[in-house]
């Protein structure tokens, strides 16, 4: 197998904890010039490309300006900051639970998207990590979702980072959630929950469909008190919103769910009133790279459980 020859490195700095955009042209297309290609491929709007150029801020691998007339050259890299967006403030910290000459481990709170993505990018807990702990090189194992809370891991060495990835892509960490949600006492637990979740581009939730199981979730529960619960959720797989989807089928959907059972949200920037209550509590898993026997734990509590009456109702 022939092997991928990685990009060039970056020729600007970060900038608040964000890398630089980088664009590789197609080895093949009509345009032009490289201004041709970036309109077309990124549509800013008009104008914002040209700015772009005459201000000097797209450059190549040298770190030179591109010349706005530049002829495309198929396979060029050339980089750029992008514009921050107006980000609202996520008002809470993000506790570091480990680290070490390889790894971080953070215990993330509600709100806080863990890596640059659409509106969040530089208010996400990677791009405050990097800032935080002045480490650039900083980058995510894996992903929690914005609203969910709890343990995520980032790798300190990029030339490490595959090797910490594929433990989550081959099912090699056991992770462990929480979650408060109803109770239901005709709802037989523990139960192992099996099913095909399919989630398409362009559409914010995800569904079940009929065929072969993709998503499994172990699902125990934990202590119960006035119609509420407190669950452990053991996902085995790792399909977008799992955990979500799994008890809103079983009719105990996660308190502060904007999407399960039904679409009330997105929750608006700036809005922290209702966190959905699902906690990644335990990973646990052997470094690829130390052999060490890891297992941490989030000190976090779920509001709708520690502050009962505030969520009551």
């Amino acid at each position: 197998m022939r092997r991928r020859t990685p990009p060039p490195p970056s020729p600007l700095p970060q900038r608040d904890g964000v890398d630089p955009v980088r664009v590789r042209l197609p080895p093949v297309g009509a345009w032009a010039t490289v201004r041709d290609h970036l309109v077309a491929r990124l549509a800013p709007g008009a104008g914002v490309i040209d700015g772009m150029f005459h201000a000097g801020r797209i450059v190549d691998v040298t770190g030179r300006p591109v010349a706005w007339d530049a002829a495309y050259v198929p396979g060029m890299y050339v980089w750029f900051h992008r514009e921050l967006p107006a980000e609202e403030r996520v008002p809470f910290e993000i506790d570091i639970v480990y680290r070490d000459e390889h790894v971080v481990v953070a215990d993330k709170p509600h709100f806080l998207a863990t890596t640059p993505r659409g509106s969040h990018v530089a208010e996400t807990a990677l791009a405050r990590l990097r800032r935080q702990l002045d480490i650039p090189t900083l980058g995510a194992a894996h992903r929690l979702d914005r609203l969910t809370a709890g343990l995520v891991l980032f790798t300190v060495r990029p030339e490490e980072r595959g090797r910490y990835q594929a433990l989550f892509q081959e099912r090699r960490v056991r992770k462990e959630y929480e979650a408060v949600a109803p109770y239901d006492p005709e709802l037989d637990l523990p139960r192992t929950v099996r099913s095909r979740i399919v989630k398409e581009r362009g559409v914010i939730t995800a569904r079940e469909v009929e065929g072969e199981p993709n998503a499994v979730s172990r699902v125990e529960l934990l202590e119960r008190r006035d119609g509420r619960a407190r669950y452990r959720l053991r996902p085995h797989t790792g399909q977008t919103h799992q955990l979500r989807v799994h008890m809103s089928a079983l009719g105990v959907p996660i308190l502060g769910d904007p999407l399960y059972p039904v679409v009330t949200g997105p929750v608006p920037d700036g809005d922290f009133r209702r966190p959905l209550q699902l906690l990644s509590r335990v990973l646990e898993f052997a470094d690829p790279v130390t052999g060490r026997e890891h297992r941490f734990v989030s000190s976090r509590l779920l509001r709708a459980w520690s502050s009962y009456d505030e969520w009551a109702g």
